[in-house]
């Protein structure tokens, strides 16, 4: 049966990691499904780290092994100085889904789109520039063309257009920022994961400070991540604004330093300021329509969990859009109430992970309740334990 090309059951606007998976799973349950999805904004995404709870969500998609190896790097486990000086280690290794990945978005997105085509997906570039309600379907102005379908999914990313062109607001809990560099790394030996043969390590490391916090790892096809996160207001004072200034700041470190001389790395020629702030959508559904992934809701980095979250908001705003097709109104609700949660879920585990550190009456740490007392649960939380 051919479909009307400009007439799909569901338009879904945004081809990272939350549009995929929506789609893939609305594609698995019969409905014919038009992803938009423009080119990556250069240098929006340096590197993400991906836990092995999304293992089993890729694996559901049918995608987890459609992934090509040069779109990511294994990650064996994290390493934090967080609280004290002293480097701590957890590792994925013995863990039910093995190793994590550090990932490298552009060729991952790219992927998963090739096996949303593969799977009868339509993949339509471009942009959805308007929707507005005409009847009991939503007329989409798309670039170069007009589209209409009954359901729609925003998965535009934290800035959630198509949300906010609903009625909905984006409300910020901080602004956060990662000045961000890329190197080479000198030294590749593969699966060393802690490094212990010279090689790079296959972890990641944290590393607070009285700014904010490092965080560094390895990448695919010999190349190193370091970022500097703080406030997007304390960037000047924390000298991160040069590359003079930042590398400055990065040779202050303990384990950042001794980890960027292992590999040789060199002062950078480029930042780049990526946002890194904390935010939700309210709300983040309604009749017709979810947002899925940082059109939802927007975790701090310090959880490692954006990608897994993007998978797993995805699959559950399908399955709204489903129920709402077979006579449930309520499913947009439910769906709007699971994310609200989640997300309050994760503000109490992040207040935990910024407790545990004490050292510093700065405005960064001060800001987050870091001084006048711990409980004994907060003194335990480390960065990547709110995942």
């Amino acid at each position: 049966m051919t479909r009307p090309r400009h007439s799909p059951d569901v338009l879904v606007a945004g081809g990272g990691p939350a549009g995929v998976a929506a789609a893939l799973t609305l594609a698995s349950r019969g409905a014919d499904v038009v992803l938009v999805h423009s080119a990556p904004e250069p240098g929006r995404h340096v590197l993400e780290s991906l836990s092995p709870l999304a293992r089993p969500l890729l694996r559901g998609l049918g995608v987890l092994d459609r992934l090509p190896s040069a779109c990511h790097a294994p990650c064996y486990g994290n390493q934090s100085s967080w609280g004290g000086p002293a480097l701590r280690s957890s590792d994925f290794l013995h863990g039910p889904y093995g190793a994590g990945w550090h990932v490298d978005r552009a060729p991952f997105d790219a992927a998963l789109r090739r096996a949303a085509r593969a799977a009868g997906v339509r993949l339509h570039a471009g942009r959805v520039r308007s929707v507005a309600r005409h009847g009991s379907r939503w007329r989409a102005t798309l670039s170069g063309t007009v589209m209409t379908a009954p359901y729609l999914v925003d998965a535009t990313g934290a800035r959630a257009r198509l949300a906010r062109g609903l009625g909905a607001r984006v409300v910020h809990t901080d602004h956060l920022v990662a000045v961000t560099a890329e190197a080479p790394v000198v030294l590749p030996v593969p699966d060393d994961p802690y490094g212990t043969r010279g090689g790079p390590e296959r972890t990641s490391l944290v590393e607070s400070t009285p700014f904010g916090w490092w965080y560094t790892a390895s990448l695919s096809h010999g190349r190193h991540v370091l970022m500097a996160v703080t406030d997007a207001d304390l960037v000047a004072g924390a000298g991160l604004r040069t590359p003079e200034g930042w590398w400055a700041a990065l040779a202050a470190t303990r384990h950042v330093r001794t980890r960027a001389a292992a590999h040789r790395i060199t002062p950078p020629d480029r930042l780049r300021v990526l946002p890194a702030g904390t935010s939700r959508t309210l709300p983040p559904a309604g009749p017709g329509w979810v947002a899925a992934g940082d059109a939802a809701a927007v975790t701090d980095p310090i959880a490692a969990r954006g990608i897994t979250h993007a998978l797993a908001t995805g699959i559950a705003a399908a399955t709204a859009l489903t129920e709402e097709a077979e006579g449930d109104p309520r499913a947009p609700s439910r769906y709007a109430a699971l994310v609200d949660a989640v997300h309050d879920e994760f503000l109490r585990a992040r207040a935990a992970c910024y407790r545990g550190e004490e050292r510093w009456d700065t405005p960064f740490w001060t800001r987050r309740g870091t001084h006048g007392g711990v409980t004994r649960q907060a003194a335990g939380a480390t960065p990547g334990s709110s995942r």
